[in-house]
């Protein structure tokens, strides 16, 4: 998928480790049968990191996050390290604080650095207990493999049923020192806006204070991961954090100003894209879907309308089908809990093959279903809906919902 370009921003390579002073890496630690898939995964940082993080609004929440929660309460916002397993949620377990209090402290121990400052998470199988012996094995030789390289290993260690790796990193400047913002994801099924939907670690020398950190991060998964659905359920353990270590040598921001802006741009890009490819490897997924909401009077009727449309299982299937079934996408714009006026309402269908009006003020328009066929057989389609009732505009993002997605979560434990 093509990554949009934006003034004053370039994409660099590096991930979680395109900014200075972080370095990562992945390894199979035993959590997960398969010697040739990394389960354990770290990222740190030589510098104190302010720190931010947002957590699954799922009642059930993995014990990793309500430990992350605690550490960062303790530390002020201060952390330096992020370590993470798959195969195994750590969710429901009646000693799953005390197994990823230890998997901290294990971490703790070999990094030279304060339990606190360890953010700590889990993706996997809920309800199945995690040994602690995997991660005794493992974290030596994890903590001393660490490299500007080693990214990808980390990226490796938290896909489950992902099947590409997903990172972007982009360069910016802010008072005159270049600066970057990268970060890793993971996540192909069970995601449906929420907050956060998946794990999601970003880093970033940026010199910014941790207040004005999670102000930008809330801001920005309001319109990229609270804007994505692949399957209608909500996680027990998404979440998304974000360490900046300063050392970039720009003037702290601790202020919305100018360079707020810029540093919240960026995070907005790397985001953005990172939700994107998670759509786009949605499970089972054969067709990438994008809804733009545009004429909307704000920006929370936009986006509510945008994620109605994506999260609608009719449409995800009709699309599958390559069926230009436009009177699903009335019906789900019809019961966005949002105040427009349905009888204004445009619709096309959009892809490389071209564009296919199919609703004009609420009523439907003729066209050629054979056009609209070819235009639906494209791997990307873009919904564009037009509420024509003012200025505002939001996207939500998605895919199709296809055969493989039963099979894959009809025997996924196995």
């Amino acid at each position: 998928m093509k990554m949009e370009k934006f003034d004053g921003y370039s994409y660099v390579e590096g991930g979680v480790c395109a900014a200075r002073g972080f370095t990562a890496n992945g390894l199979n630690c035993g959590i997960n049968p398969d010697k040739n898939k990394n389960d354990l995964g770290m990222v740190f940082s030589e510098a104190a990191c302010h720190a931010a993080a947002v957590y699954t609004q799922n009642k059930v929440k993995g014990a990793p996050i309500l430990v992350t929660k605690e550490h960062l309460k303790k530390s002020n916002g201060i952390a330096r390290a992020v370590i993470v397993n798959s195969k195994n949620a750590n969710t429901c377990n009646a000693d799953g604080i005390e197994v990823a209090e230890k998997v901290c402290e294990l971490a703790a121990k070999e990094l030279g650095i304060g339990v606190e400052e360890v953010i700590v998470a889990s993706t996997g199988v809920i309800g199945e207990p995690l040994p602690v012996e995997p991660f005794e094995m493992g974290m030596h030789p994890l903590a001393e493999g660490l490299s500007r390289e080693g990214n990808i290993e980390a990226v490796r260690a938290i896909m489950t049923t992902d099947t590409v790796e997903k990172e972007v990193a982009v360069e910016f400047n802010l008072g005159g020192k270049t600066c970057r913002l990268g970060g890793m994801a993971k996540g192909s099924g069970m995601i449906h806006p929420n907050m956060a939907t998946t794990l999601n670690f970003v880093t970033t020398d940026v010199a910014i204070s941790s207040n004005m950190v999670q102000k930008a991060l809330s801001e920005t998964v309001k319109v990229t991961y609270n804007c994505l659905s692949v399957d209608g359920d909500t996680s027990t353990n998404d979440m998304v954090s974000v360490m900046a270590n300063g050392l970039a040598g720009n003037a702290e921001i601790t202020e919305e100003n100018a360079e707020y802006e810029v540093f919240r741009q960026a995070l907005c890009i790397v985001m953005q894209n990172m939700t994107k490819m998670l759509a786009a490897d949605g499970e089972g997924a054969s067709k990438f879907l994008e809804c733009a909401c545009s004429g909307a009077k704000d920006i929370d009727t936009a986006i509510t309308v945008a994620k109605s449309v994506i999260g609608s299982s009719l449409l995800k299937c009709a699309m599958f089908g390559e069926d230009a079934n436009w009177g699903r996408i009335l019906c789900a714009i019809g019961y966005a809990d949002a105040d427009f006026d349905i009888m204004k309402v445009n619709v096309d269908l959009v892809s490389a093959a071209g564009t296919v009006p199919v609703c004009r003020n609420g009523a439907g328009v003729e066209f050629s279903e054979e056009f609209a066929a070819k235009v639906l057989a494209e791997s990307e389609i873009y919904i564009n809906v037009d509420l024509q009732d003012g200025g505002c505009q939001a996207k939500a993002w998605g895919c199709d919902l296809t055969y493989d997605y039963v099979k894959i979560n009809g025997d996924y434990r196995s």
